[in-house]
């Protein structure tokens, strides 16, 4: 059962001289790696096979309880696959029962209208679900199944049949960025209210296969001309149709404010209980607390990972004397790490990094760039044992 003490026995204590948090507002409950999918842009981690041990219902429980009464707001139910969990509706109902706004992030693989009545039944407040293409070929290809586009346009059509807002996400990188056209067309058949157009974050998998998913900027900035016409579009038919689109970080000269702060609103749980500040953490070298063995306010205010990059003590140069360090707080941590192997590096994608260099390298390699999607190294289990090894 999950500790609702405060002990010290693995975490060092917290940094001094970092801000008091506020609330984490936000809590994602990672319920679990495992997906029937392959996508070569997965986020989860490439070691994701070692990491097989889940929390149990209770314990989940315990998580959306504890984090609650810390000033949580927003519940959303991610992976892997969600949908693999058999204790679903009892999760959402429990949160739901708690006052969470609840969101299912699914592929649509493994939804059924039965399940989807089940859900709505236990309070699910929003069901948003992902496609890898407009195109049913490479859609399947992308996915690793024959079945998987046709599946999510019935689970897409299912969902605003039972009267959730349609939300579609479309993963986009250079293998299907030139069809956003159609993408967009797809989602307005669809009757979608909304539609986040996201060219893929390179980390995880997508970092692993960057040179076969970055888009050129010929590519991006052609996709940006289409939404934005379509975007007018709508607007003037006052359409109820949102579109969003998100560029790489690869191409901007500032860094974003990455989940507006370390550990600042998003507190995210993997399946294991490890309790990180966003999603990408577990791959850097700083030891982030468990739920098993640590209450969510000790982890929150307490713990010396979710203190390492609060507030701006912690920056070297050039952020620390950056006028704009508390507008974008220095960029990714992630990211840093990744491509300079120093956390507390700045962002390379700030063009005030000495590191920027490895982002203007990958546009050029961009640019280059012919491999096909066969050649991509796709997230199953298989590969993932196979990364572990290397």
């Amino acid at each position: 059962m999950l500790s609702s003490g405060s002990t010290f026995s693995k975490v060092a204590s917290a940094k001094p001289n970092v801000p008091k948090p506020g609330p984490p507002l936000w809590l994602l409950a990672e319920l679990t790696y495992r997906c029937p999918l392959q996508c070569p842009y997965c986020s989860n981690p490439l070691d994701f096979a070692k990491h097989g041990k889940e929390l149990t219902t209770a314990q989940w429980i315990e998580v959306f309880r504890q984090s609650r009464e810390m000033g949580a707001a927003q519940l959303g139910f991610s992976g892997g696959e969600p949908l693999v969990r058999q204790d679903l509706a009892e999760l959402i109902k429990a949160a739901r029962d708690m006052g969470y706004y609840t969101n299912l992030i699914t592929s649509g693989i493994g939804l059924t209208e039965k399940r989807i009545a089940e859900f709505s039944e236990a309070g699910l407040d929003h069901i948003q679900i992902s496609f890898q293409a407009a195109d049913e070929e490479v859609n399947n290809m992308l996915a690793g199944s024959k079945k998987a586009f046709a599946q999510k346009l019935a689970m897409a059509r299912a969902v605003k049949a039972h009267g959730y807002p349609m939300v579609l996400n479309f993963v986009t990188h250079r293998h299907n960025i030139d069809r956003i056209e159609r993408i967009i067309d797809l989602c307005l058949e669809l009757e979608a209210d909304f539609v986040e157009l996201a060219t893929c974050q390179f980390y995880g998998w997508a970092e692993l296969n960057r040179a076969g998913l970055l888009p050129t900027r010929a590519q991006l900035a052609n996709a940006e001309r289409i939404t934005n016409q379509y975007r007018a579009r709508l607007q003037a038919q006052n359409h109820p149709c949102k579109l969003i689109f998100v560029t790489p970080d690869y191409y901007e000269e500032r860094p974003k404010a990455c989940m507006n702060g370390w550990a600042n609103l998003f507190l995210d749980i993997t399946p294991d209980g490890t309790a990180l500040p966003c999603h990408s953490a577990r791959q850097l070298p700083v030891e982030f607390p468990n739920v098993l063995e640590h209450s969510i306010s000790h982890i929150w205010n307490e713990s010396f990972g979710f203190n390492r990059f609060r507030g701006d003590d912690w920056m070297p140069e050039p952020c620390r004397s950056c006028d704009e360090k508390h507008k974008d707080f220095g960029g990714c941590r992630c990211q840093a790490f990744m491509l300079t192997g120093d956390a507390s590096n700045a962002d390379p994608v700030c063009s005030k990094s000495a590191h920027h260099g490895v982002i203007l390298a990958a546009r050029e390699e961009a640019e280059r760039a012919s491999q096909g999607m066969q050649a991509l190294t796709m997230r199953n289990e298989k590969a993932s044992r196979l990364i572990v090894k290397v």
